[in-house]
């Protein structure tokens, strides 16, 4: 069953951390990246965003498409965003787009001694403006009557 509640609060701590990008965009590059608190802060609210669209993703993949395909394997993170396109949440240029922060998600996880700080800089406006259209697609799509939503498109 799909759990409105549970997006809805996770599109919210997205829109929340949007905001505070939104506050650290206003520093430079040296501003950021010479100061510990403003780069930690900046990495992990990233990786936070990433991480919330990935639940949402699964839960609507778990509810939606394994239901109506019989089971699915598991999906890495970035397939989690293009399944939203087989779905009809979003169109493919958009997933295959917002797809790409789960790469960024991963370094930031996994290489964290070799992250690129240019990268992770500039990755803010469009992880705000991404993240945005994602809310909005995803409010949208949970806002349908369920007989209104696409079926999910065999992969």
């Amino acid at each position: 069953m799909l759990r409105h509640d549970f997006v809805r609060r996770k599109l919210r701590a997205i829109s929340q951390d949007i905001d505070r990008l939104a506050k650290l965009k206003r520093y430079s590059f040296e501003e950021i990246t010479g100061d510990f608190m403003r780069l930690a802060a900046l990495e992990r609210i990233l990786e936070r965003i990433v991480m919330r669209a990935v639940d949402i993703n699964e839960h609507l993949v778990a509810e939606l498409a394994e239901r109506a395909e019989g089971g699915t394997a598991r999906l890495s993170y970035k397939d989690t965003f293009l399944r939203l396109a087989d779905m009809g949440v979003c169109p493919r240029a958009f997933a295959e787009r917002i797809a790409q922060s789960a790469g960024l998600r991963n370094i930031l996880v996994h290489d964290y001694n070799d992250v690129d700080r240019r990268i992770v800089y500039g990755s803010m406006r469009r992880c705000m403006e991404d993240y945005r259209r994602y809310c909005g697609y995803v409010l949208g799509f949970i806002g349908r009557p369920a007989g209104q939503r696409k079926a999910p498109r065999k992969r």
